[in-house]
């Protein structure tokens, strides 16, 4: 390893290309950023970013299965969502992951978007193209948990987390309708909501223009919502109340620095077992302390668009445009 400045280390990154499960390496550079002494603590001197899939068109909402020690991922506009296996590579899981119509969809982005597993170990999906959170069962048929709020659609589920009571909380831009903000169809809010586990859906935060990644503090006493509308690229922070809900929302970091068309902002992230933010951003990965502070970043020139904690639980994977990477590190995911 070859210090380059104060704070900035080039590293080498082994890539691991997957062509119908044959590996091949390649070795490019890429660089992280050291800004802070707490990111030492969380990203090795050492690390390497391991490129294990590529050939998606957008690959997002990644999720490690803990039971089965595999990787699933959104690729949204093949409508598809790939499985990555050790030893395996990547093979086809689902196909109509978010769009189940018969005639074809009229927009870019019909897939599934972010995904998770609940306490059951099932999948759910944020459906691009059926305007729904979507929950798949043992059968493979998809059932609906959320579609509506207050008589009217659901725009597009973005990102989503579970609470440990059980509640879902999800993300809703307009990103996957087919003209997007200027879709007819559109719904006037684009809101964060909550599906309580009795099934009822409540709108939670009405005024953010295009809501996106979505997590919780390791206590669940904060919650965090990316936010990519163009005049405000940023993280949020919410004071989550004993009711579930949500007040007094606020600017945790301004990402306008990394604004870059089309991506705009912030997407997809994850907190780790210290509170640390882990987010996906136009060429790379940013990692943010609790109280506010840029620790470091792993800049990969590529855009990133969503991260999964996975394996043991210090591995952190990496969605970026058409591949998956993967890092190790020194911290773990929250609540892993």
């Amino acid at each position: 390893m070859k210090q380059i400045s104060s704070g900035l280390w080039a590293v080498i990154v082994c890539l691991v290309l997957l062509d119908g499960g044959a590996a091949q390496a390649e070795t490019v550079t890429a660089t992280i950023i050291r800004l802070d002494p707490r990111f030492d603590k969380l990203v090795p001197q050492d690390a390497k970013l391991e490129q294990i899939a590529a050939g998606f068109t957008w690959a997002e909402g990644p999720v490690w299965n803990k039971q089965g020690g595999y990787l699933l991922f959104s690729d949204i506009p093949a409508n598809a969502v790939y499985q990555w296996k050790p030893g395996e590579g990547a093979s086809l899981f689902l196909k109509n992951s978010g769009y189940s119509g018969s005639k074809p969809f009229a927009g870019k982005e019909p897939g599934s978007n972010g995904l998770t597993f609940d306490s059951h170990g099932r999948l759910v999906l944020c459906r691009h193209g059926d305007r729904q959170i979507g929950r798949l069962e043992a059968d493979g048929h998809i059932v609906t948990l959320a579609d509506r709020y207050d008589g009217h659609r659901i725009n597009s589920p973005n990102d989503l987390v579970f609470k440990s009571n059980g509640d879902l909380y999800f993300t809703d831009p307009p990103f996957g309708l087919p003209k997007a903000f200027d879709d007819p169809d559109k719904a006037a809010i684009q809101g964060v909501y909550r599906l309580a586990r009795d099934g009822t859906v409540s709108l939670l935060i009405s005024d953010i223009k295009a809501p996106n990644g979505i997590a919780f503090s390791p206590d669940e006493k904060t919650l965090y919502i990316s936010d990519v509308d163009p005049r405000r690229a940023a993280w949020l922070a919410y004071d989550v109340k004993p009711d579930g809900t949500v007040t007094n929302g606020r600017l945790f970091f301004d990402a306008t620095r990394w604004r870059k068309d089309p991506f705009f902002g912030p997407d997809g992230f994850k907190v780790d077992e210290h509170g640390n933010i882990f987010g996906a951003r136009p060429g790379g990965l940013s990692v943010i302390a609790p109280d506010g502070t840029l620790l470091g970043a792993i800049e990969t020139g590529q855009p990133t668009s969503n991260v999964a904690w996975g394996e043991d639980g210090r591995t952190l994977f990496i969605t970026g445009g058409s591949a998956v990477y993967r890092v190790r590190l020194s911290t773990k995911g929250a609540g892993y």
